[in-house]
């Protein structure tokens, strides 16, 4: 496979590593492959809400714990698609999720989304913003052109890698063309429980 992972759409409660090519939608699949853990944990766990097993991670140091994808730090996912999905469940803890991407300058830059954070900080190669999730549910959308743009004027080429901290439970990850509608989804993608759609543009 090259350099470049290639890796697609991840659903945690999958257990094998599984190539999604087909555009316009590409999953992570099995983003445990690399976790990380110091105090807390990251298990499966029957979902109340989903009726099926989700992934959750907890940890009172929010970084500390975390899964990663691709797993080999030497590779990268090479994902072109310029949306991610993320659907997590609040726990009503600190959250954050971290994205990994390369700009048309060749630059590496890293954006790093918090429900810690109260204003948004753009240094050289890392933009840190504020999140808020609403009860429950939540379907993360976010604008990975856009956002490149606001920040550092460039354009966005391709995602290199993702990470996912606690505290959340999390079902699916994945990247798309476009924003899709519920009724456009395919009917793996559809959320069949409450959620609140949170856009980062």
């Amino acid at each position: 496979m090259g350099s470049t992972a290639q890796t697609s759409l991840l659903r945690t409660q999958e257990s094998a590593l599984s190539l999604v090519r087909d555009a316009p939608f590409q999953v992570l699949e099995q983003f445990i492959l690399r976790p990380r853990v110091r105090n807390g944990h990251i298990k499966q766990v029957m979902d109340n809400d989903t009726k099926s097993m989700e992934l959750e991670l907890e940890e009172a140091i929010v970084i500390a714990t975390y899964i990663t994808c691709p797993a080999d730090p030497k590779m990268t996912l090479g994902i072109k698609l310029p949306f991610l999905v993320v659907v997590v469940k609040n726990l009503k803890k600190a959250f954050t999720y971290e994205v990994q991407l390369l700009d048309d300058k060749n630059n590496r830059r890293r954006f790093r989304a918090s429900t810690d954070h109260s204003t948004t900080r753009v240094k050289p190669y890392i933009c840190t913003m504020p999140l808020r999730l609403g009860d429950d549910w939540n379907q993360i959308l976010f604008n990975l052109q856009s956002i490149t743009r606001r920040a550092y004027g460039t354009n966005y080429i391709e995602t290199l890698r993702v990470r996912i901290h606690a505290n959340c439970r999390v079902s699916r990850v994945y990247f798309s063309d476009r924003v899709y509608s519920e009724d456009e989804l395919p009917a793996e993608f559809k959320l069949y429980r409450p959620s609140r759609t949170r856009k980062q543009r």
